[in-house]
């Protein structure tokens, strides 16, 4: 399920990529071709076309990445080196002590006098 729903992203992204590819922001791309005939498609149709196709193609992009984060599954493996790094992690540190040879650091001399 989780692979079906991966290779249809990245169809879509495909054709997302083409259809945008295609437009052009100042009036031109597919829909310039059309400018000087009166075909079946005109230039008012075809930059309909496109433009309900980017928002539909961009919309089930969204869907799709949605269902791909339903889909996967949450729980996840746990291995056995995982669990040791945690173990590791949670483990609380030994005290450390000063060494008794060493002697104390000296006390300041007191330099107020009154």
């Amino acid at each position: 399920m989780l692979y079906t729903i991966v290779i249809l992203a990245i169809i879509v992204c495909v054709l997302l990529v083409l259809i945008v590819l295609i437009q052009n922001p100042k009036g031109g791309g597919l829909s310039s071709g059309f400018a000087g005939s009166n075909n079946i498609m005109g230039v008012q149709r075809t930059g309909d076309f496109l433009e309900k196709g980017t928002w539909v193609l961009a919309v089930s992009l969204m869907v799709l990445s949605l269902l791909v984060n339903v889909v996967v599954d949450k729980g996840g493996a746990v291995n056995q080196e995982g669990r040791e790094i945690q173990d590791q992690i949670n483990k609380p540190a030994a005290p450390v002590s000063a060494p008794s040879s060493l002697p104390l650091p000296a006390a300041p001399a007191d330099t107020n006098k009154k």
